[in-house]
């Protein structure tokens, strides 16, 4: 145990194992520990957004998620057993993002998968390990462990990452507050084989007078999760599925055939007020927790852990100074505040009891809804919303410059259907360059002075419709977002960036 390295992942969640990953591919030496003896066997999390796709894509994931889950192309929302509105993915995220979907897989599943792409690579999860404590300095870190049989050490490492979930003990280390609140209702989640309307391969949303019901699709013959609210006594005993109140299952004429899996849970709304002491950090779980509207939890912690990873690597390896790493936190808290802010709004909504709560879901929403979903403009704002292509760092340390519709600090739009796939050089995972239409000379000179590979392609009508400028220049980071977009005077602007944060790009 008393091996350094270069970075210390404590929890191999989804968060903890696509950090791993991402070191791994960027050659950072790391270790990953987890107190559990062995991986999860079941989940809550299911849902696996546009973005995280994206994302995996560019480590060679994407295809082995879908392939082993089961896409989503819809939503469909019911009250009091009758469908009122139905979204489809594919409609409007066609053009936007390569999955306009999202896919349905399970936690457990997922980790097996992540972990066995970091055992090809050589390295494993040490189980069961548990972190008791740390110290940190200008030097690094020097964590405390405890084995199961009781045994003890130390391991120093330059950097910790908190991946350690909502009890994290990286957060009660750094003595980081966690503000917000718990919600009073009792919630279930129940994997199961069904039949009956609402098992159609889409996710389903059901409101009723006193329930909440959503169910999502799952790979195999008639299997669903179901995710809902229950109501439990004070002093009664633990709770089962024969608990769950029938009156929306029975509205939705769900046949249950065979409960395979169930547990209760509460649901919290929290933010870390500080993800960051020095060479420890918090993602995930262990920064942010939240409502299960929209499937957004663990998609955020996978989008926390690539926010680090490529500059954890740049500092490790010299590329970048310390003070990249000052951006992590800025970058990712804002969104994480704002999705718990909004997820909070919606949850309330669905899950209050009383006749104003009860009447908004029952008589206005399946008014206003279907007239929103009817409106273009409306959808496409859902899809990018729910899938989180439209996380963006605007206005943030890192983003400077716009042109055409697109800012620094976007996602780098997409133009693959109908035009060129400028998301196929991402897989690179550095720095790079990207032109749509013909860069001027003194851009090209630049890039070659700078060490930044530079792709260019022809412009189109794909490119136009994405809202990117002819012939700007776009500086797109490892993790996909725009860090710089110039249409005028790019060579001089690229040049000044990179001076100003102290950047290495190599080619």
């Amino acid at each position: 145990m008393a091996n350094d390295t270069d970075v210390l992942i404590v929890g191999a969640g989804p968060t903890g194992l696509v950090l791993a990953l991402w070191l791994h591919r960027l050659g950072v030496k790391l270790r990953i520990i987890d107190k559990a003896a062995t991986p999860g066997e079941t989940s809550r999390a299911l849902a696996v957004h546009a973005r995280t796709l994206e994302l995996y894509d560019q480590v060679g994931l994407a295809e082995a998620v879908v392939a082993a889950g089961r896409e989503m192309d819809g939503a469909r929302l019911w009250v009091r057993g009758r469908q009122r509105a139905r979204f489809r993915f594919g409609d409007v995220g066609g053009g936007l993002s390569p999955y306009p979907f999202a896919v349905s897989y399970p936690q457990d599943a997922h980790e097996r998968l992540l972990g066995d792409r970091l055992a090809q690579a050589g390295i494993e999860v040490e189980r069961p390990v548990e972190l008791t404590g740390f110290e940190t300095d200008s030097d690094g870190v020097t964590a405390r462990l405890r084995r199961s049989d009781g045994s003890e050490g130390t391991i120093g490492a330059a950097y910790l990452a908190g991946c350690d979930g909502a009890r994290s003990v990286v957060r009660e280390t750094i003595k980081a507050g966690f503000p917000g609140g718990t919600y009073s209702r009792l919630f279930y989640v129940a994997d199961v084989e069904a039949e009956g309307p609402v098992v159609n391969g889409e996710l389903n949303a059901a409101l009723d007078t006193a329930d909440f019901l959503a169910v999502f699709p799952m790979r195999g013959e008639g299997r669903i999760r179901l995710v809902g609210d229950i109501e439990r006594e004070e002093g009664a005993a633990e709770l089962s599925f024969a608990d769950v109140g029938q009156g929306v299952i029975e509205r939705l004429a769900l046949n249950i055939r065979r409960v395979n899996w169930f547990s209760t849970y509460r649901v919290h709304h929290r933010v870390a007020d500080t993800w960051r002491a020095g060479r420890a950090f918090l993602l995930g779980d262990a920064a942010h927790i939240h409502s299960p509207v929209g499937g957004q939890g663990m998609n955020t912690g996978i989008g926390d852990a690539i926010n680090l990873a490529w500059k954890l690597a740049a500092v490790l390896a010299g590329n970048a100074p310390p003070e990249l790493l000052d951006t992590f936190e800025p970058e990712r808290i804002a969104f994480a505040r704002r999705l718990v802010a909004s997820t909070d709004r919606a949850f309330t909504f669905i899950s209050q009891n009383g006749p104003l709560a009860r009447f908004v879901r029952l008589v206005l929403v399946p008014i206003i809804l279907p007239a929103a979903f009817a409106v273009q403009a409306v959808r496409r704002l859902i899809f990018r919303s729910v899938s989180q292509i439209n996380v963006n760092y605007r206005g943030m340390a890192l983003s400077e410059g716009a042109a055409g519709k697109v800012r620094a600090g976007d996602r780098l739009p997409w133009t693959g259907e109908g035009g060129p796939d400028n998301f196929a050089p991402l897989k690179r995972l550095a720095w790079q360059g990207q032109v749509h239409g013909v860069p001027s000379a003194d851009v090209t000179a630049a890039c070659a002075a700078a060490g930044l590979a530079l792709t260019t392609f022809p412009w189109s009508e794909a490119a136009a419709r994405a809202g990117l400028a002819r012939d700007a220049f776009h500086l797109v980071r490892p993790d996909g977002y725009l860090a710089l977009v110039a249409a005028n005077d790019a060579a001089r602007g690229l040049a000044a960036y990179q001076a100003l944060h102290g950047l290495k790009f190599g080619l």
